[in-house]
């Protein structure tokens, strides 16, 4: 289902200005703090009144300014996740599970209890009370709630921040289930580099309350020039690919696109079964000929196709490997010593170890 938004607001001295359209799965909200991540989504949720604002799911228009209309936020069937789980301290999860569903008309529910609670892993939560609940076990308590109102449109708002690093990793295969599995739009709210490239389709940028970048979650990964100075070093590229092969004797994956073949570290599915890497520049070394006997097992053979400054002494070279971008961070001195130019063929070097991200992960 299509998501498209177009907002005009002003929010004490920062000017809201956003239009972008979504085909489904998850959209990301992503920018420094204060940006207006969070004022553009309480205008989707009709939590804010805005100057001016379009906005629709399908065929829904949940505000149009233009034409007076502005539905309710309670008749917007809109789920919505904050960064803390507010769940109802006094309820069980069962009884915070059955207050989603109290909210949606019987005849226009159409997410079944069973289905939401394996999606969620929390089948075997619902006598505890949310204190006898861990972090992650809290958010996806709070994201089956919001899923069994039956929602057109879930939004959440930086699900993650309050979690450590263990919870942040127990909880990040829900979400990938969530993106591949649900099927309404999702707009997700974050300032993390590594949440917004593992789990998006589309990401829209905001710096300054300003729409700065929209597009494929592929092609805005190149734009490290978009990347808050806090998340610099998490910069760099994704890559959609599929499983190959296993090699158990030293638990790596094979992953395989038209880049070449990648290994990391785990067990992925089955042959075939998709899998979406992070690969971040600081991590890419360059040759202009191909490595041997070398502990990094990922060598990619491309083309450099720009470069670009990033910073008084590092430049951003990106290259074309077999149609996916790798983008490596080097010094200006290395890239002058190696002569690259657009055009250069060279050999992107990767450790097996820095690549991060791929879906269905195991240890």
């Amino acid at each position: 289902m299509s998501l498209a938004v177009n907002v005009r607001h002003r929010v004490g001295s920062l000017d809201l200005e956003a239009a972008f359209a979504s085909a489904g799965g998850i959209t990301a909200v992503f920018g420094a703090s204060g940006c207006g991540k969070t004022s553009l989504v309480n205008v989707i949720a009709g939590l804010i009144r805005p100057d001016f604002a379009r906005i629709s799911v399908g065929d829904t228009v949940l505000v149009d300014t233009g034409k007076g209309i502005d539905m309710p936020p309670h008749q917007r069937r809109i789920g919505y996740v904050f960064q803390e789980a507010r769940l109802f301290p006094h309820m069980t999860v069962e009884g915070n599970l059955g207050y989603g569903e109290w909210f949606t008309p019987r005849p226009e529910r159409y997410a079944a209890r069973p289905q939401i609670l394996d999606l969620l892993g929390i089948g075997q939560l619902l006598k505890r009370r949310p204190r006898e609940l861990s972090g992650g076990e809290k958010q996806r308590v709070a994201i089956g709630r919001a899923l069994l109102a039956s929602p057109r449109l879930l939004l959440m708002d930086e699900p993650l921040a309050s979690l450590d690093a263990a919870r942040k990793a127990e909880i990040m295969p829900y979400l990938e289930r969530l993106r591949d599995e649900v099927k309404i739009p999702i707009v997700y709210v974050s300032h993390s580099v590594a949440e917004v490239m593992r789990l998006a389709s589309e990401v829209a940028v905001l710096a300054q309350g300003k729409l700065v970048a929209f597009g494929p979650a592929a092609e805005i990964a190149q734009r490290l020039d978009l990347v808050p100075d806090d998340e610099r070093e998490e910069g760099g590229v994704i890559i959609d690919m599929e499983v190959a092969a296993h090699d158990g004797d030293f638990g790596l994956t094979q992953l395989s696109s038209p880049a070449g073949h990648i290994y990391v570290p785990g067990r992925l599915g089955p042959a075939g079964t998709p899998a979406r890497v992070r690969i971040r520049a600081r991590d890419v070394m360059l040759a202009l000929e191909e490595p041997r006997k070398i502990s990094a097992l990922n060598i990619l053979r491309g083309t450099v196709v720009d470069i670009s400054p990033a910073g008084q002494s590092s430049v951003n070279v990106r290259l074309d490997c077999g149609g996916a971008a790798v983008v490596a961070r080097i010094t200006r001195h290395s890239a002058e010593a190696l002569g690259l130019a657009p055009g250069t063929p060279a050999y992107a070097v990767v450790k097996a170890v820095s690549v991060s991200g791929p879906s269905g992960e195991t240890p």
